[in-house]
């Protein structure tokens, strides 16, 4: 079964930690939601002012780390987690492109020497490949976007504006799952739990907006998923909602 595959070792968590990861996803989310709003409020050229204050805090950020290695690989993770911010919302909302997120990884980027950017494309690559390497930076940034386009969807006003974001939301959950058909579920069912519990929890104004998509984007992963790999999303999401709900009354008594 899929739920009894263990999760193979992180072979850049020495590198890495838990917290170093995760912190590396909420950079990545932070960052291109102030880089979003830039390209929201304006079609003209990017604020090199600013994102020049944002390419410093994050290369300064990179530079903390302890080896090169170790460097090269915050930098890796940031510019991936920002990338799939990028792609995620230019599907969503049909974007020809972000020009601040471009100007701003273009920035990043141009700081390496050439041995450094050697190991940043090494470690960027890993990243990209190795499924259970950088695994809970790769949860946590997943959490977020997935959590931020249900929020949108929630938000929306019509029921074709919920439909849109749906149908892309799902599209990006179904091409995950295929581009880590090991551990991808794990990450769906971890979306999913997070729905649910948003739902469940004041996170959110109930709204019929919020259940309608949220309904309709379930039933989509239920047709578009393989049945075993579709009950054991529903199953772990399950788990991690009913505990949710647990500790929850234990906090109120």
């Amino acid at each position: 079964m899929t739920t009894a595959n263990p999760i193979p070792v992180d072979q850049l968590a020495k590198l890495a930690n838990t917290d170093t990861q995760r912190l590396a996803a909420r950079m990545a989310q932070d960052v291109f939601a102030g880089v979003f709003r830039q390209a929201a409020v304006t079609d003209a050229a990017p604020d090199v002012g600013v994102l020049g204050e944002v390419a410093a805090h994050c290369y300064d950020w990179c530079q903390a780390a302890a080896s090169d290695e170790a460097r090269a690989l915050r930098l890796a993770m940031l510019i991936s987690g920002l990338d799939q911010w990028g792609l995620a919302y230019t599907q969503a909302f049909k974007l020809d492109a972000i020009h601040p997120l471009t100007a701003l990884i273009g920035g990043l980027r141009t700081r390496l020497d050439a041995r450094n950017d050697t190991l940043f494309q090494k470690y960027f690559e890993q990243i990209d490949v190795v499924e259970s390497d950088a695994i809970d930076f790769k949860v946590d940034l997943r959490r977020g976007i997935h959590l931020a386009l249900w929020h949108a969807m929630a938000a929306c006003e019509t029921a074709e504006q919920i439909e849109a974001i749906v149908q892309a939301l799902g599209s990006m959950m179904v091409a995950l799952n295929q581009q880590m058909p090991e551990l991808g579920w794990r990450l769906l069912a971890d979306a999913l739990a997070n729905i649910q519990i948003a739902l469940l929890s004041d996170v959110v104004p109930e709204s019929a907006q919020a259940q309608e998509g949220t309904q309709q984007l379930f039933a989509s992963l239920r047709h578009a998923l393989p049945q075993e790999r579709y009950q054991a999303i529903l199953a772990h999401s399950g788990q991690a909602v009913v505990a949710w709900q647990q500790a929850s009354r234990v906090n109120k008594d």
